[in-house]
C-alpha cells in the first residue's frame, strides 16, 4: 500500500487527528502506520471471521418481509410505493457502482464512460432512474475523494433528480447516507437540491387486470454486519469498514465471493417465490440474475431446450458457451429448470472490463441489458434477456 493511499484513508486520518502529534517526516508516519497495522491485523482478522457477513437465511428473510411490509404500508422512512402504467412508463435500475477516487483501487473508473453514456441515453428517452445502492464506495474512501473525482455522474445522476425522475436507495457499502447526522447535508452540497434516501421502493401496476409489485432494494438485508440496529450500521459505516479496508482484510460479502453468491441469491430467490403477484430486483452480489437464473444457468436451460430440438448446431455452440463461463460460476440451483421467474438481479457497474449491466422495464417488458465498449471503444447497448411483464404473473 503506497503511503498516499494510506493517508487517505479515513481510519488513518482518524488515528492522526486523535493523537495530535506532528511528525517531522513522511517516512515515520509510514513506518508507524505499518507498525500499526502489523499489531491490529491478527485480532481483527479473528474478530471478523466472528461476525462474518455470510448471510443467514432467517435473518434475511425477517428483514426482507419488515422492509417490504413497511413500504407497502406506506413507511416513507423506509421507501416509497410508485404506481405506473405498464405500457408508457419506463424505468432503469442500476446498482453497485462502487465510485471511488479513481485510483487503482477504484473498480469504478474503466466503466464510468459506459455509465455516463448509459444516463445520457435513459434521461433523454424518458426513463425515470433507480439508483439502487453502494453508489459510492465509502468503505475504502472518504467522502471528500468521491465527490472530487465524480463530478461527471453526479451531474448526470442530478438531471434526473431534478425533473423528478431519481430515486436513491443506499446499500451496504454506503450506509452513510442512511445513518450518519450530516449525510442530507451533504448529498444537498452534491445534488443542490434535498435528497431524500430510502431503503427500498415498490413500483406497483397492472397488467392483464392482475396487480403486479416489483420490489426492489440493494439486497444487503438480513447481512450481521450491515443490517443490524443503528448504532450497528453506524460502527460498521464509520469504524468497521475503514478499519478492515486500511488492514487490507477481505470483508468476505457476497460481492467477492462465489459461494456467498450463489447462496444469497439462493435466499432471495426462496423469499420472492413464496409472494403472490410480487418480483424481487436487488444488487448487492454483482451477478446479475434474470428469471431467477444466472446466465450459467439459462444457458443450461438453453442447452436442454436444443437437445431437445435435436439442433447439434446450436449444441455445440451453447456447449461452448457453457465452458467459457464455467469459470465465473461456481456452481448452478439443483433444480433451475422448473424456478419461477421471481427474483432479478441487475449485476453491477464496476466490472473489470468496463461493462455495467442494469435492468429496464419499459413497453410492458423486463430486460436485462448491458453496456459495453465496441472495437472503437465507444459505447454501446445490448439486450441480454428480456421477457414479457405479464408471463411473471
Amino acid at each position: 500500500m503506497s503511503f498516499k493511499a494510506t493517508f487517505d484513508n479515513l481510519f488513518f486520518q482518524q488515528i492522526i487527528i486523535c493523537t495530535g502529534y506532528k511528525f517531522r517526516s513522511f517516512s515515520f508516519l509510514y513506518s508507524m502506520a505499518n507498525f500499526i497495522q502489523r499489531i491490529l491485523r491478527v485480532p481483527v482478522i479473528s474478530l471478523a471471521n466472528k461476525i462474518s457477513s455470510k448471510p443467514d437465511k432467517t435473518r434475511v428473510h425477517n428483514a426482507l418481509t419488515a422492509l417490504y411490509e413497511n413500504i407497502i404500508q406506506q413507511n416513507q422512512k423506509k421507501g416509497i410505493t410508485i404506481s405506473f402504467n405498464a405500457n408508457t412508463d419506463k424505468f432503469i435500475l442500476f446498482s453497485d457502482q462502487h465510485k471511488g477516487a479513481k485510483n487503482k483501487a477504484d473498480d469504478f473508473a474503466y466503466a464510468e464512460q459506459n455509465y455516463l453514456t448509459a444516463l445520457d441515453y435513459y434521461f433523454n428517452n424518458g426513463f425515470t432512474f433507480i439508483n439502487m445502492g453502494d453508489s459510492e464506495e465509502l468503505w475504502e474512501n472518504m467522502l471528500i475523494s468521491v465527490k472530487k473525482h465524480n463530478q461527471p455522474s453526479f451531474e448526470k445522476e442530478k438531471k434526473f433528480l431534478d425533473t423528478g425522475r431519481g430515486i436513491k436507495l443506499f446499500g451496504n457499502h454506503d450506509l452513510y447516507w442512511a445513518n450518519d447526522p450530516f449525510a442530507p447535508m451533504q448529498l444537498q452540497n452534491i445534488f443542490q437540491r434535498k435528497i431524500p434516501i430510502y431503503e427500498g421502493c415498490v413500483l406497483k401496476t397492472s397488467v392483464n387486470n392482475k396487480e403486479l409489485n416489483i420490489f426492489i432494494t440493494h439486497g444487503h438485508q438480513g447481512d450481521a454486519q450491515s443490517d443490524g440496529n443503528a448504532f450497528s450500521k453506524w460502527f460498521v459505516a464509520n469504524i468497521w469498514a475503514p478499519l478492515q479496508s486500511w488492514l487490507q482484510i477481505n470483508s468476505n460479502t457476497p460481492a467477492a465471493s462465489d459461494e456467498l453468491k450463489t447462496l444469497h441469491n439462493q435466499f432471495m430467490y426462496e423469499w420472492s417465490c413464496t409472494k403472490q403477484n410480487v418480483i424481487l430486483i436487488t444488487g448487492h452480489t454483482h451477478q446479475p440474475v434474470f428469471e431467477s437464473l444466472t446466465h450459467l444457468e439459462r444457458l443450461y436451460r438453453q442447452l436442454s431446450f436444443a437437445k431437445t430440438k435435436n439442433d447439434p448446431a446450436l449444441v455445440d455452440k451453447v456447449e461452448a458457451e457453457i465452458r467459457n463461463r464455467r469459470k465465473e460460476y461456481s456452481s448452478i440451483h439443483d433444480d433451475f429448470i422448473s424456478l419461477k421467474p421471481t427474483y432479478f438481479n441487475t449485476g453491477c457497474c464496476c466490472f473489470s472490463d468496463g461493462d455495467i449491466t442494469g435492468i429496464e422495464i419499459s413497453d410492458g417488458v423486463i430486460r436485462l441489458i448491458k453496456w459495453k465498449y465496441d472495437k472503437n471503444n465507444n459505447s454501446e447497448r445490448e439486450i441480454l434477456e428480456e421477457m414479457k411483464l405479464q408471463d411473471l404473473l
